[in-house]
């Protein structure tokens, strides 16, 4: 039976999301920045370890990724993936309490820009690149995406835009950070869902133009010559 071709990228889009989860990932942030200015607004900050308002700004992130964890589960969302995001708050809240330094709350966050960054750039120059690892799961693939050499081809080029949201993240954030910006880190963390939409928004067009005209699309992956395709 002829299948008609995927060609719309709405595949691309449904698997990799949207706005949602990016906007969901800044409010422990908001949080937190919110917390610290209206306790320092009271309480002027003072030489000691920790001020109040890392103490409560700490304080309203954790309550705030737990908040999001039990929404997040609620939706039905693998509790794997939501104990590494609730995680991840922890981890910055107990780093900013130990510097006492409101900025220090985005440390983590500019690290796993950086990681994600090589790794995103690491996986296309051996050839696995991310964009289709993620894209093959998702879709239940596995790796049969590699034995076509256009979707390979395809994916590789859509996870240059990838990586490149992440350096444009970091050349965003360690300048603010170096200054001390800690209202401006709060605001370019909670709009990090903006990069997340335009990488989402170009992936497909980027790979449209890669893969041959008469290719069936992601959801059906070709084998090379001389191997004989399967569906699992």
């Amino acid at each position: 039976m002829t299948r008609e071709p995927d060609v719309s990228g709405s595949s691309l889009t449904e698997v990799l999301g949207g706005r949602t989860g990016a906007v969901d990932a800044g409010i422990p942030a908001v949080a937190f920045v919110t917390a610290w200015a209206v306790v320092n607004a009271v309480v002027p900050p003072d030489d000691g370890h920790a001020t109040a308002g890392v103490l409560w700004g700490a304080g309203a992130a954790f309550l705030a990724g737990l908040v999001l964890a039990g929404v997040r589960l609620a939706r039905g969302k693998r509790p794997a993936g939501v104990a590494l995001g609730l995680m991840g708050v922890v981890v910055a809240a107990l780093v900013v309490l130990h510097t006492g330094r409101a900025a220090d709350f985005f440390l983590l966050q500019i690290a796993s820009n950086a990681a994600s960054a090589l790794v995103w750039v690491a996986s296309i120059a051996v050839r696995w690149p991310l964009l289709g690892v993620i894209v093959g799961l998702a879709l239940g693939q596995k790796t049969r995406w590699r034995a076509d050499p256009d979707l390979v081809r395809a994916y590789s080029r859509a996870s240059w835009v990838w990586a490149a949201q992440y350096l444009v993240r970091l050349a965003v954030f360690i300048p603010l950070y170096r200054a001390d910006q800690v209202f401006a880190l709060g605001i370019a963390r909670a709009l990090t869902w903006v990069p997340v939409v335009v990488c989402v928004a170009l992936s497909w067009p980027i790979m449209r133009t890669a893969l041959p005209d008469d290719h069936p699309g992601i959801r059906y992956p070709r084998a090379r010559s001389g191997e004989a395709a399967h569906d699992q």
